[in-house]
């Protein structure tokens, strides 16, 4: 990824305090947009100087379509879209609110297709591109009290795989990764540390993420990679 332009969404967050140094750390130009001030703080105390000097901040509403074309456009040229941005809710269904099931459908999967939509259409104009979206272990083993979890995310490794195939015979590509119970500081809080040890790491799915979204995955398209850890 050296020298390529990264926009990188949830590189605050939890996830992102894994997926961002890996990122920086291979030599791309990274944009972040974010709307909580505490997590690029939070960040900044991961990171160097050195590497937090390397990353534009953008604050940015991701579920307003007009927000994302600007932030996009405002790039010139995006070369790789990583999306880590979503929620994790449990209910069960009966008892599910309909204003929380649309809510986690926005921020999980109409996130996804408005950062996809605008960066596919730069990525056409320029003639390259990498996609690489999260979904979740859930999108396909879907459990109990995970509902509108589960349906967002299948919902995102669909759309992903609907571009892989459309953006066949081009030098673009859309990929996802399908993590389990992530090892992060709020999961942590949530969920008891009882089998944390167990949990994938943010810095694995990393790897794989950094992967997908260089060269040499120029033949990987519409896959969707479970990264699960030992549970």
């Amino acid at each position: 990824m050296e020298g390529k332009q990264v926009l990188l969404t949830g590189g605050t967050g939890g996830l992102g305090l894994g997926v961002t140094p890996a990122v920086l750390a291979r030599g791309a130009k990274v944009t972040v947009p974010y709307r909580n001030e505490q997590q690029v703080d939070r960040l900044k105390n991961q990171l160097s100087a050195e590497e937090f000097g390397k990353i534009r901040f953008v604050a940015a509403d991701l579920t307003d379509e007009a927000t994302v074309q600007k932030l996009i456009n405002d790039m010139g040229r995006v070369d790789v879209t990583i999306h880590l941005v979503g929620g994790f809710a449990m209910g069960e269904t009966h008892e599910y609110s309909y204003q929380d099931w649309k809510d986690h459908l926005q921020l999980n999967l109409d996130t996804t297709f408005l950062l996809c939509k605008y960066s596919l259409a730069n990525m056409l104009q320029h003639g390259y591109g990498r996609i690489v979206t999260v979904g979740s272990r859930g999108a396909e083993q879907p459990a109990g009290q995970l509902a509108a979890y589960s349906a967002a995310k299948a919902g995102v490794v669909a759309l992903t795989q609907a571009i892989a195939d459309e953006t066949k015979g081009t030098n673009i590509t859309a990929n996802s990764v399908l993590p389990s119970i992530i090892d992060t500081p709020s999961n942590r809080a949530g969920m008891g540390e009882e089998n944390a040890d167990r949990w994938v790491k943010p810095a694995a799915i990393a790897e794989v993420i950094c992967f997908l979204a260089s060269d040499a995955a120029k033949d990987l398209r519409g896959a969707a990679i479970p990264i699960y850890g030992n549970i």
